[in-house]
């Protein structure tokens, strides 16, 4: 296309003033159909669909025979005019002077009774479908929406490795490689990193890519998932939690308001997104631990919870719900002891109501060196991997806290979505690498 040439948008067809207009159209085939001489062309861009109406003696038989044959995704291009037509979506339809084959396509394998298993073998193809096309419009959103809320609060971007020497949660969780006949990893977390940023910025986060190689086959866990992770000095866990609902409030109106239409079409009221408010709920470990062992659950001081636990503690609220401060002996290390409590640290996971689990994980961060470097040896790592991070400590040591959060966990909540696999486009669990 020449720098001269310009396009419509689909949606051009239903603005106000369209109606008699010419219009110039590219698009996607959805439908087609002929009949009499006239043929039914259903087309969508990236702003909607429109109906377009060809017959064989105005767009002459070769274009005819042509766009008849276009299959299901093949694109065209378009030129016409608009006109009032009730039976079309929307109304309006485009009546062609021309239609142009751009690429006919081969018969397209996607339709509605295949299975679960061939639709992510075609994922490439099926992310075309309405209904994954809103699910990444609000994810778009969403992101948007979490980046304006950290520029309005001062909170700065900050882009960490992903490839690193050392696993920050844990070696048995991390996906280790060959890094040039060294040991390496792909990135669990960017928190070490965001930690070091906080002494010449103080307020820091980060969007990345996290790699977890657990093999969980729930429908809330993925292999690698888009991880926002943030890191606040002069913060203890209480300003934490604030900052953190806060946010998680500001976010869900914002995507309310910018995006009804798909959250509607999806399963979510936008209404429902703006009547949460905070504050919200904080429930100590031991009360939950207490209140689940009274409810059946065979869960004790020290058990770590899981899908089942947290569906219970949840399945009823309309808001998120903050779980305290648990055993310091299921939690990482770098997690702040309680002062009031040697067997907690101050940590804070954020469940998302009607049983959709953890969607956040927080803590006060320990600065004490001595506890924090006992804290690594007991998870058996070799203690000169983290003498830089020890050195954050030595260094320019302040009170601060931080968070990460589950981009695809939250969205699975806000849309209902019944498994994590249906937020992101091409999902990456133990069983699937590909496409």
């Amino acid at each position: 296309m020449s720098a001269e040439e310009r396009f419509d948008p689909i949606s051009r067809v239903g603005a106000p003033d369209a109606l008699g207009q010419a219009v110039r159209l590219r698009g996607w085939v959805q439908r087609s159909r002929s009949s009499g001489g006239i043929l039914f062309l259903q087309i969508r861009d990236r702003t909607g669909l429109a109906q377009v109406t060809a017959k064989r003696d105005r767009i002459g038989d070769a274009a005819f025979d042509s766009a008849e044959h276009v299959q299901i995704e093949g694109t065209v291009e378009i030129r016409g005019s608009v006109a009032e037509d009730q039976r079309a979506p929307g109304g309006r339809e485009v009546r062609a002077d021309s239609v142009t084959v751009l690429s006919a396509g081969e018969p397209f394998p996607m339709f509605q009774e295949q299975t679960e298993e061939f639709l992510l073998d075609h994922r490439h193809l099926a992310i075309r479908s309405p209904e994954l096309v809103s699910v990444f419009r609000v994810k778009a959103e969403l992101l948007g929406a979490f980046r304006r809320f950290f520029e309005r609060d001062d909170v700065l971007e900050i882009t960490p490795p992903i490839l690193t020497g050392n696993p920050a949660e844990g070696g048995a969780e991390a996906f280790e490689i060959d890094y040039f006949g060294r040991p390496g990893y792909l990135s669990q977390t960017a928190q070490l990193y965001l930690e070091a940023m906080i002494a010449p910025h103080e307020r820091v986060y980060a969007i990345t890519p996290s790699f977890r190689a657990e093999k969980s086959r729930t429908p809330r866990h993925l292999t690698e998932f888009q991880h926002l992770e943030g890191e606040l000095a002069w913060t203890d866990l209480a300003g934490l939690m604030q900052f953190i609902e806060r946010m998680v409030v500001d976010v869900l109106h914002d995507l309310a308001k910018r995006r009804p239409e798909e959250l509607k079409r999806l399963g979510r009221a936008p209404e429902e997104l703006r009547k949460i408010e905070a504050p919200f709920e904080r429930l100590r470990y031991a009360d939950a631990i207490e209140w689940l062992a009274g409810q059946g659950f065979p869960v004790t001081w020290g058990s770590d919870l899981g899908t089942a636990e947290e569906r219970a503690l949840t399945l009823t609220l309309e808001r998120p719900l903050f779980l305290t401060h648990f055993p310091k002996e299921i939690k990482a290390f770098y997690m702040a002891q309680s002062p009031d409590d040697p067997r907690t640290v101050e940590a804070a996971d954020l469940l998302a109501p009607e049983g959709y689990g953890e969607i956040v994980g927080a803590s006060a961060r320990e600065t004490d060196i001595a506890r924090l470097t006992e804290r690594i040896r007991a998870t058996g790592a070799p203690l000169e991997e983290y003498e830089w991070y020890l050195d954050l400590r030595r260094h320019g040591n302040v009170p601060h806290a931080g968070f990460g959060l589950g981009i695809e966990r939250i969205l699975r909540w806000v849309l209902r979505r019944e498994h994590i696999r249906d937020t992101t486009p091409f999902p990456r669990t133990p069983a699937r690498h590909t496409p």
